[in-house]
């Protein structure tokens, strides 16, 4: 069953926590959604990334708009910008280990 929220700010007093994770593949160069998912789930994927040291990002326009694609999906162009700053983000993280 697909519950689609017509009523958005019904959708944002939920109060639950909210995740997505993407990937970037240099050769497939588009970042593709792995994960994603609200409440527990949600908790899931943030403790697993913090558990591996995977930095993250807090962005809830980025992650309402990826927690309604399909895993394995390319992330769409509008989104490229916000995707590239994280991009960046993560790189100059990277240079300072």
């Amino acid at each position: 069953m697909i519950t689609r929220w017509f009523n958005q700010k019904r959708k944002k007093e939920t109060g639950l926590p909210y995740a997505a994770a993407i990937r970037y593949d240099a050769a497939n160069d588009t970042p593709t959604l792995i994960a994603r998912g609200k409440g527990h789930l949600a908790r899931q994927i943030i403790d697993l990334a913090a558990a591996r040291n995977i930095p993250l990002q807090t962005d809830p326009l980025l992650v309402e708009n990826l927690i309604d694609m399909d895993l394995g999906e390319n992330i769409p162009p509008q989104l490229y910008l916000v995707i590239a700053e994280i991009l960046l983000l993560l790189e100059d993280m990277e240079k300072q280990l």
